[in-house]
């Protein structure tokens, strides 16, 4: 990183560091920050590493501060957004912005609406991590509603309905009410025979080809003022299977000439030969399409705002015209772009991460390169990091990006007072992406002279917790790329200072602050005989390595810190190794 980024850095961190502690009259975090700083500063990204060493001690001077030093200072950084702080109601400290209109319902209902066609990648998690969010701040109502009424192009996964589940609970929410669209098809049968009795939806039979000319030039279908009769038995044939795949569909009745093409006439029930994969609904073939099976739903479980992408505007439209016909009123909308994310060669799409897992490009959705919902928990991130992030992003229109590093900021915050320390030697890399061209290799060497036994701290800053007792023997394993030269010397953490002379260590005097010395190097190690093997797998590939024995002793999902490599989720312990996911630096 430059000289011109790092100051650039340390200044946005500042003013941001400012607002956010004026805001909440508490101390800024670093997890707050990171997100905004990188969405709004992509040049920032390749150094999402180095990022957070650089803005902590510019966040920590404004923690130090009083609040008249906070405003003064933020006075002269950025006037303008004192003044943003000063137009602000006192005490508002909400995380996203206010639903509108609120306090015209007893109780805010929302949904999450997810099609159940897999597990959720990281882009879909920023629904339910928002709309959670407005659950706790108005004690609202959460609904999961599986969309599932498409057994053809989005073909539900039998697995991802309680996979979703789990990864909300994941994320640190529980839904108030649990549906299946494909549970409640006699349902929207009921509201389209209503809609036909009120002359609102016609059988269409023309291919689509020829519809979509019509539409576009804004002439009626033929088949628009059928008789309502004829209509109401063309339906129920459509309902008894009667009709083929693209045979019989059924429209609601519009504007034929609106402004919109896609609004006039839109398709409301289709046939579909393909059985639904949940045997309860394997019989149906006459099938609602979206707009029609949740604008229904959301009228009748009550949901009073609805957050949905920006690209579908079009579906609150299409919605608007059903409510017309049964006077019913539509929920607030809001409308967000869509989230890009770095990091990640794997494209963020279900379809996309199906097709390798099946392929066997992934081993599954839990891959470490796989940019899932179950793979950053295997990593051992927090469900609190993920959701604290996609809460940063708020509810623009616009479309966002979503720092990884924003993320593991967060998770370190939540992880590292609790993570003991172990020491990890790396000896070998598999490259599972391309491009990735780590390498290393693990040297033994002699020792003698020193102390038959090495006694770290479990976690530096808490001595009550306790020592590491970590056997020497005759040889010690270090990295190649910390080999000294012959005649120099480095320390070993937590054993003390050695000198190399080319083929062995030999321990020093550990009263000698070597430590300080300029170009001595502290470097990890593990002793030669009783240490334990390693794979540690990474978005890049795996690490092959020896860790100290007392590794063994963390069960599994145990958040440890590997001393000079990062945090890491401790997955098993086999016979032959020990497996641990790499969470971040």
């Amino acid at each position: 990183m430059d000289d011109e980024i790092r100051e650039r850095a340390r200044r946005e961190a500042e003013t941001a560091a400012l607002f956010n502690a004026l805001k909440h009259d508490s101390d800024a975090q670093v997890g707050a920050i990171m997100g905004p700083l990188m969405g709004e500063n992509p040049e920032f990204r390749e150094h999402g590493d180095e990022i957070p060493g650089v803005i902590s001690p510019v966040i920590a001077d404004v923690n130090g501060m009083s609040v008249e030093e906070k405003r003064e200072r933020l006075g002269e950084l950025a006037p303008e957004r004192l003044e943003e702080l000063d137009s602000e109601d006192e005490g508002d400290d909400q995380p996203l912005p206010d639903l509108p209109n609120a306090d015209e319902y007893d109780q805010i209902r929302m949904r999450c609406a997810p099609n159940p066609n897999g597990p959720w990648h990281l882009g879909s998690a920023r629904m339910p991590a928002v709309i959670g969010t407005y659950k706790e701040m108005y004690d609202g109502w959460m609904l999961v509603r599986f969309d599932d009424t498409d057994p053809e192009t989005k073909r539900p996964d039998l697995d991802a309905y309680d996979q979703i589940l789990d990864d909300l609970d994941y994320l640190g929410f529980e839904a108030d009410e649990v549906l299946k669209a494909s549970d409640r098809v006699e349902t929207y049968y009921e509201h389209a025979r209503r809609l036909i009795g009120m002359h609102g939806a016609y059988t269409c039979s023309c291919p689509g080809e020829e519809f979509s000319e019509l539409k576009n030039n804004a002439e009626a279908c033929p088949h628009r003022d059928k008789d309502p009769d004829v209509v109401a038995e063309e339906f129920a044939d459509m309902v008894a299977g009667e009709y083929e795949s693209g045979e019989m569909v059924l429209r609601v009745k519009t504007d034929i000439e609106h402004k919109n093409p896609a609004l006039r006439d839109w398709v409301a029930f289709r046939m579909v030969d393909t059985p639904h994969p949940r045997e309860e609904a394997s019989e149906y073939r006459c099938w609602p399409m979206l707009d029609f099976q949740s604008g229904v739903d959301d009228h009748l479980t009550g949901v009073t705002h609805i957050i949905r992408g920006i690209d579908l505007q079009d579906s609150a439209k299409r919605q608007r015209f059903l409510y017309d016909y049964f006077d019913w009123e539509y929920p607030e909308v809001l409308h967000w772009g869509h989230v890009q994310l770095d990091e990640y060669d794997v494209k963020m799409s279900t379809s996309t991460i199906k097709e390798l897992v099946a392929s066997g490009d992934l081993d599954g959705w839990d891959d470490p390169r796989a940019p899932t919902v179950q793979s950053v928990k295997r990593r051992g991130i927090r469900g609190e990091a993920v959701v604290d992030a996609m809460v940063e992003l708020g509810t623009s229109t616009s479309d966002v990006d979503l720092a990884m590093s924003a993320v593991y900021a967060n998770n370190r915050e939540l992880v590292d007072d609790e993570a003991p320390r172990q020491f990890l030697v790396r000896d070998g890399f598999e490259a599972r992406s391309e491009g990735a061209d780590e390498s290393y290799e693990a040297v033994e060497v002699p020792i003698s002279g020193g102390p038959a036994e090495a006694t770290p701290q479990v976690h530096p800053e808490h001595e009550e917790r306790g020592d590491r007792d970590i056997p020497v023997g005759d040889s010690v394993l270090v990295e190649a790329a910390d080999l000294p030269e012959a005649g120099e010397r480095v320390w070993l953490k937590g054993y003390g200072p050695v000198e190399y002379d080319g083929d062995a260590f030999a321990y020093l005097d550990a009263s000698i602050d070597i430590v300080r010395e300029e170009g001595v190097d502290v470097v990890q190690w593990v002793p030669a005989d009783e240490s334990v093997p390693v794979t540690l797998r990474t978005m890049t590939g795996d690490v092959s390595g020896y860790a100290e024995p007392g590794f063994v002793d963390y069960d599994p999902d145990t958040v440890v810190q590997f001393v000079r490599i990062g945090f890491a989720r401790v997955d098993r312990h086999d016979e032959a190794e020990s497996v641990a996911y790499y969470a971040h630096p």
